[in-house]
């Protein structure tokens, strides 16, 4: 899921009775409600071999929206919309991304409208984390950090790069790191992704004391897509990843052709200015 794909299957106004609705009436009487998903995939191979099993079913589609709103009760149509869209994504093979309405015609406001919705757009994203440890068990400490974003709701792990030992950065008077990337397709967002990567490592008894100090663990994230973002507490891609060695050469083994949103290198490229 790395490629941008522009095919779309689209559900249109897609009726459905469900109890959802701040007042307590809603939830106990319900109310219909449109829902209309464009459904983003690569129709590529069902266009050339007429098997549906090669391309999403809209059918099977949209027999799980009808089910899953008349199955559960949200008192918001943001919170509907967000659960649906992720539930979508996925249980939902072949969809990268989704562009989710739903439309409420019976809205109780005491004035007379055509219909209020909320509409949004989910999807999956690429991120490169970057892996490291230099206390205890090194090695343990990095696998049992992949296993444990692997496991979060929304996060799949694509590729695992080797371990390689390196000399500490920064803080020089401690011990050797091992170091490693990984490969992340997620739902999460980048602050959502930092937080999860935050409870692991605290998982794994990090301490931020020292900056460049020792820890048990270390994740970072250096990609997130094509994504060029910062605030106070995340900045991506990673501010220093293009000067360290210990992130590009793993980097460099499952990614290589991975560019840098900011300064147009490849990994393999800003590795080997490191060399030169």
């Amino acid at each position: 899921m790395t490629q941008t794909v522009y095919d779309q299957i689209k559900i249109q106004d897609l009726e459905v009775f469900a109890n959802h609705g701040v007042f307590p009436e809603e939830n106990t009487l319900g109310q219909k409600f449109l829902i209309s998903a464009v459904l983003y995939t690569d129709t590529r191979k069902a266009g050339q071999s007429d098997d549906l099993k090669a391309s999403i079913h809209y059918g099977e589609v949209s027999a799980f929206i009808n089910r899953y709103l008349k199955s559960h009760t949200f008192k918001l149509l943001e919170r509907a919309a967000e659960a649906l869209a992720e539930e979508l994504l996925l249980h939902t093979p072949g969809l990268e991304k989704v562009c989710l309405e739903i439309k409420k015609p019976w809205a109780p406001i005491g004035l007379p409208l055509k219909t209020v919705s909320v509409k949004i757009q989910r999807g999956w994203h690429t991120a490169y984390i970057a892996l490291g440890s230099n206390l205890g068990d090194r090695e343990q400490y990095i696998k049992d950090a992949v296993k444990a974003l692997d496991t979060v709701r929304g996060c799949s792990v694509e590729k695992v790069s080797s371990l390689i030992e390196t000399p500490p950065y920064g803080v020089t008077d401690q011990a050797d790191f091992l170091n490693g990337c990984l490969k992340l397709q997620t739902l999460l967002t980048p602050g959502e992704l930092l937080t999860e990567l935050h409870r692991i490592e605290q998982a794994a008894g990090r301490e931020r004391v020292i900056r460049w100090g020792p820890r048990t663990l270390d994740l970072d994230i250096i990609f997130y897509d094509d994504l060029v973002w910062e605030n106070d507490d995340l900045c991506i891609p990673h501010v220093e990843m293009h000067k360290r060695l210990f992130v590009l050469e793993p980097l460099c083994e499952i990614a290589p052709y991975k560019r840098h949103p900011v300064y147009g290198k490849t990994v393999w490229e800003m590795k080997e200015e490191i060399y030169e």
